[in-house]
């Protein structure tokens, strides 16, 4: 599993063929769709990231398999982790029965319920965050970076480097609905910190990300 091990789907919906049979449509629907989604709401795109995510939910769907829908239900929750959203992922919570037992670990992990969590259920690059280990710039992929820090930012282990590291990432990305959550977080420590000249470069780089 890949960029959806990180969010616990794509892997599985975009399995690669090779002499195998082709892939019925609705897999390789979904997984853009999926994708799509993600990124539209990472750059704050909400019409546009709406619109995908149905699409992905309506594919899947088709199967009658709620297994699926609660895959991609936890992207979903796994996207709004990673731009500093939080819930207890309820329309995954609803499924989470049919979901398989790693699926539930990685709800657990996103929504900072860590005690009694079996780690080796992870996607791997989540696995040292889990466990106290390692360290952001360590994760790969950007979006599972993005994820973790929403995890750390959520469980109260967040550190000023991870938010550096968060910051950038959102920033490389041009990721900008998690960049001004973070630059935000940044502003107001800079401001605690009576660093007056830090803050203004802060909010000047919030007032270009913001601008329409």
């Amino acid at each position: 599993m890949k960029t959806l091990t990180t969010l616990c789907v794509l892997a599985a919906l975009l399995a690669a063929c090779g002499n195998q049979p082709p892939q019925p449509d609705w897999k390789a629907n979904a997984g853009s769709a999926l994708g799509a989604y993600s990124d539209a709401y990472l750059k704050g795109d909400s019409a546009i990231a709406a619109t995908e995510f149905a699409r992905a939910r309506s594919e899947v769907a088709s199967t009658g398999r709620p297994d699926l829908v609660a895959h991609a239900e936890l992207v979903a929750c796994a996207t709004r982790v990673a731009s500093l959203e939080f819930d207890d992922c309820p329309r995954f919570a609803a499924l989470a029965q049919d979901a398989t037992p790693a699926e539930r670990a990685y709800a657990s992990y996103l929504g900072g319920q860590w005690q009694g969590l079996d780690v080796a259920l992870l996607p791997e690059q989540h696995r040292a965050v889990a466990q106290g280990k390692g360290t952001l710039a360590a994760i790969a992929d950007p979006l599972a970076r993005l994820v973790a820090a929403g995890v750390l930012m959520r469980t109260e282990r967040i550190t000023p480097p991870d938010i550096a590291v968060a910051t950038d990432t959102a920033s490389g990305q041009g990721w900008r609905r998690p960049l001004l959550v973070w630059l935000g977080i940044s502003l107001k420590r800079a401001q605690a910190a009576g660093d007056s000249d830090g803050a203004a470069r802060l909010q000047r780089r919030i007032d270009i990300a913001s601008a329409p």
